[in-house]
């Protein structure tokens, strides 16, 4: 019996290490933002019913895991020289399962969207371009990659008012701008953090072609613009008081985020605990434009699980993610 216990541990273990090579490229510390920004394009344009909200949660999710799938699918060159650890360089998860993976994440986004309205179909295309245009060509060129990161943001808000009415209102407008603008800024920080691995791998992010001062500044002052957009948005909401609040308090994180990513002595470290900030500044934020369509109870009651979820997954998972176990930490700019 001992032996058969013993066997039955050596052909489990195979499986726990693929599913555990799968969790940790869904990357779940992040899981909670594209499910929020969904929620809040269906309750901004006046509400869906149970399946449409279901839809506008579950389908920016999928289309965002997919993304994961298909970067890591992309980067796996990449991540050989600077993060062997992670799953695919790590031998854990083939390459062709990761882009199946991939594949059948957005094929299922698809459906649920399309079958609540078949106007998605465009966005949604433009969508998967996006993402396997940031994974396969524009991460390696710079702000152009920051960029797209930003678009998919946007148009997860555009999915999510689309399971509500046939098309985005235009009072929806400058609230993807600032999610645009906040995101672009936020993947700037990530490029901080990955700027020697970047450098390694041939990729010309702008702190490898422009140094980090120049990055964060950047990454700053579009973060301005964001918290702004938002902020005038917020006035053609029902409820703009509540709206604000929730932005001010978001304000507040994402400045000291920045203050984190202060370019003197900034190691890898550093950037990504300011990145940390940033990923839980962002659910405050579309937690927000809940609060500004329903009011802050149903804000807060979606809000304070998935922030809670984000925050103690990321301290569990997130640096080792990031940094080779023998890199002590990833200490370096």
């Amino acid at each position: 019996m001992t032996a058969d216990l013993r066997e039955l541990g050596r052909s489990g273990r195979p499986v726990r290490e693929r599913a555990l090579a799968h969790w940790q490229t869904w990357r779940p510390y992040t899981t909670c933002y594209p499910a929020l920004l969904g929620l809040a394009g269906a309750l901004a344009a006046g509400g869906a019913g149970p399946a449409g909200l279901l839809v506008a949660v579950l389908s920016p999710v999928l289309g965002w895991l997919s993304g994961h799938y298909l970067g890591d699918y992309f980067d796996r060159d990449l991540d050989a020289i600077a993060k062997p650890q992670r799953p695919i360089p790590s031998g854990r998860l083939a390459p062709g399962t990761a882009l199946w993976c991939g594949i059948g994440c957005a094929a299922a986004s698809l459906a649920g969207a399309v079958a609540v309205n078949w106007r998605i179909l465009p966005v949604f295309a433009v969508t998967m371009s996006g993402i396997v245009a940031y994974s396969a060509v524009f991460k390696r060129m710079g702000f152009a990659g920051n960029l797209s990161r930003g678009v998919l943001s946007a148009l997860a808000l555009a999915v999510g008012a689309m399971t509500a009415v046939p098309w985005p209102p235009w009072a929806l407008a400058p609230v993807a701008a600032g999610f645009l603008l906040h995101d672009t800024a936020s993947n700037l920080i990530g490029t901080v953090r990955d700027v020697d691995g970047d450098r390694a791998g041939g990729y010309r992010s702008v702190p490898v072609r422009h140094g980090v001062v120049a990055a964060v500044r950047l990454a700053a002052t579009l973060w301005a613009a964001g918290i702004a957009a938002l902020v005038a948005g917020a006035f053609l909401a029902p409820r703009p008081g509540p709206q604000l609040a929730l932005f001010t308090v978001a304000a507040v994180v994402g400045g000291c985020a920045l203050a984190t990513a202060r370019p003197v002595g900034l190691t890898a470290r550093r950037a990504l605990r300011a990145h940390e900030l940033l990923v839980a500044e962002r659910l405050v934020l579309a937690a927000a434009v809940v609060a500004g369509a329903t009011g802050p109870g149903t804000a807060l009651l979606v809000l304070l699980p998935a922030l809670a979820f984000s925050i103690v997954v990321q301290a569990r998972m997130r640096a080792r993610h990031e940094f080779p176990a023998q890199a002590g930490g990833g200490d370096r700019t």
